[in-house]
């Protein structure tokens, strides 16, 4: 890709351009009932196979499991997400919540599991639903015998999808509002056909009940049933984590400001309660139909309803002619499901890998950042040879824990000031800790490909952050008044030389270190004075520092710069810049070595922004400033 875009300009300006990103103006935000097709193509699709798997699962209680997965969404989920959205109004999500109260590396270890499990849960959207997409034509009677390719079908759907993005967002949303309304009308015809089949013929609901009360003679049996169940319809709840992933493309009001969108909130809180709604009533209505119309031994593996049950009915009763067309409508749906996976990814993943030197600054453009997730994408499905029914426990593990930790955030930054809310959130909580842990159980595979996701975010982040370990991190140096005035009176004597002193601000005394700097580098007092320089390191886990503030005080008779940084010898090579840029002369730091294995010092830079800081202040220097004679000078004793 280098040497492509090294000979090709056009080419790179494209590559590395905004693209469909949103811009400040919000060019790129819609309507929230737009974009809340974009998160409904995800949450909405699930009708082409969450019938299916609720008959596979909870067999003619289905519509009872259903029940609880509706009363979950509407009184669990909702005010969960929309506490989410509340306190995290750009799309970061639970993540960002939870982050909050485990700072430091710990922090970044939980939100690095996190983004695995939140790549398993969208990557496999992708995945999964572009391999029933390509199952729900393969199997449609009028397909040509030349379409009979699932694993072809699908390989092409994603790589369309992709296509899609590096066109831009825009687009993305106006097809999605597109897909959305049809999918939804004409699955309705469907749900409305068949329950006036189910009106008109009363015995198929006596036969039900009979069959109902034969195998449960208790209404006990049937709750307990319905809840070991329960777990297994969880795909009837995906929409909801990409729906605050999509919060950045919500147009809230004029008067919305970056750091108080009260109409974004808002908007996306009508967003999500709309869909929640919507979708409850379509799962309700179509896991009574499916059970009723449709022998069970269909849903099994190789069924025709299996993974298709609202096609199946449509193929029965509605003629080859509409189900054909509700066929593609159901394909294209699914397909294009993955645009919300993508779409969360696009904003998660810049959000956090390159703030913390994980990732290379390049993904946080869009394109690039498509080409590598839909060659991601074209793995998993190969992997799994485009299999719906192997990629639906992944799925539903990344869903799940992101769901989970979702409750988690809420529950806690709910704790100390809201009673009720509290114990409303902590019920939520253990719902899906419940959840969670009945599919792991049931599902170990999904744990597995997670923990692969994970696996490769942390190798690929502590392959990055060494790469760019001499990165100067800091965007801007701020000097106050009294650091200016030490700056000043240094120019000002004998020599005007500019000399900083490296000192830990609890090491040794400060005559006692500007004494052996003055042997050990045959500085006499003539010469003139030096400024002691002290970094106290901050959370040495961030990556990126965009202001450090440099504090002058008077210790003792001596001067001394303070500061806190991330990186101690990305603050010293920082400063030492910014003085030669202000004051138009070399300024010289002096260091003393430092007594320890070399290689474990470079580790804890890496980790902790300290270490053998004479060698990597020079390093940091050297790679960003290659003009020999305008480097600040580094002497070391």
């Amino acid at each position: 890709m280098t040497t492509a875009t090294a000979q090709n300009p056009r080419f790179k300006s494209w590559l590395l351009g905004k693209g469909g990103e949103t811009d400040k103006k919000g060019k790129q935000q819609g309507h929230w009932l737009n974009v809340m097709c974009l998160t409904g193509v995800d949450y909405f699709s699930s009708l082409g196979f969450a019938p299916a798997m609720a008959a596979l699962a909870a067999g003619i209680l289905s519509p009872l499991a259903t029940l609880l997965l509706v009363f979950l969404n509407l009184f669990g989920a909702f005010p969960m997400y929309a506490k989410v959205a509340e306190m995290s109004p750009h799309g970061q999500g639970s993540i960002s919540l939870l982050q909050d109260y485990l700072p430091s590396w710990w922090g970044k270890l939980l939100i690095i599991a996190l983004l695995g499990f939140a790549a398993t849960g969208f990557i496999m959207t992708i995945t999964l639903c572009s391999s029933d997409a390509a199952k729900h034509l393969v199997e449609n009677p009028l397909a040509p015998a030349w379409l009979k390719n699932q694993l072809g079908l699908t390989l092409f759907l994603v790589i369309l999808l992709g296509a899609m993005f590096l066109k831009g967002i825009g687009d993305v949303i106006g097809l999605a509002v597109c897909l959305v309304w049809s999918y939804l009308g004409l699955t309705a015809i469907v749900i409305a056909y068949c329950a006036s089949i189910i009106i008109g013929s009363p015995d198929k609901i006596t036969e039900w009940q009979t069959a109902l009360f034969t195998t449960y003679p208790s209404w006990w049996q049937m709750a307990g049933v319905a809840v070991l169940a329960f777990p297994k319809l969880a795909l009837g709840m995906s929409g909801f984590e990409t729906g605050v992933a999509v919060m950045p493309h919500v147009r809230g009001y004029p008067t919305d400001t970056e750091a108080k969108p009260e109409g974004r909130i808002k908007h996306t809180k009508n967003l999500l309660l709309t869909a929640a709604l919507i979708m409850s009533m379509f799962l309700l209505a179509s896991s009574v139909v499916t059970t009723l119309l449709i022998p069970q031994a269909e849903f099994a593996e190789n069924g025709l309803a299996n993974g298709r049950a609202l096609a199946y009915l449509a193929h029965t009763y509605l003629g080859e002619t509409f189900a054909t067309v509700y066929d593609i409508s159901t394909i294209m749906i699914l397909w294009f499901a993955g645009s919300s996976a993508m779409a969360g990814l696009l904003n998660l993943i810049p959000h956090y890998l390159p703030k913390y030197g994980m990732a290379p600054n390049w993904v946080s453009s869009l394109r690039p950042l498509v080409l590598l997730l839909t060659a991601i994408c074209t793995a998993v499905v190969m992997h799994f040879k485009a299999d719906v029914d192997a990629q639906a426990g992944a799925f539903a593990t990344g869903l799940l824990v992101l769901m989970t930790s979702a409750a988690l955030a809420a529950t806690l930054a709910v704790w100390k000031k809201n009673k009720w809310q509290r114990w409303l959130f902590s019920c939520i909580f253990l719902v899906f800790m419940y959840t969670t842990g009945n599919n792991v159980v049931s599902r170990p595979d999904g744990i597995k490909i997670a923990g692969v996701f994970i696996l490769c975010i942390v190798v690929t982040s502590f392959l990055s952050r060494c790469v760019r370990s001499t990165e100067l991190r800091i965007k801007q140096v701020v000097i106050d008044a009294t650091a200016q005035r030490f700056l000043q009176e240094c120019t000002r004597e004998h020599l005007g030389e500019i000399r900083f002193l490296a000192h830990r601000p609890d090491g040794s005394s400060y005559a006692e270190k500007i004494s052996e700097a003055r042997y050990a580098h045959s500085i006499q007092k003539a010469e003139g004075n030096f400024i002691f320089l002290e970094v106290s390191p901050s959370d040495p886990s961030n990556f990126v520092e965009n202001t450090l503030t440099v504090r002058g005080v008077e210790k003792d008779g001596y001067k001394v710069w303070q500061c806190n940084s991330l990186s101690v010898p990305n603050a010293i090579a920082a400063i030492l810049l910014k003085v030669r840029d202000e004051t138009h002369k070399i300024p010289h730091a002096y260091f003393g070595w430092t007594e320890g294995n070399p290689i474990s010092y470079v580790f804890k830079y890496i980790l902790f922004g300290e270490g053998e800081t004479a060698p990597l202040t020079r390093e940091i220097l050297r790679s960003n400033e290659h003009n020999v004679k305008t480097r600040p000078r580094i002497h070391v004793s």
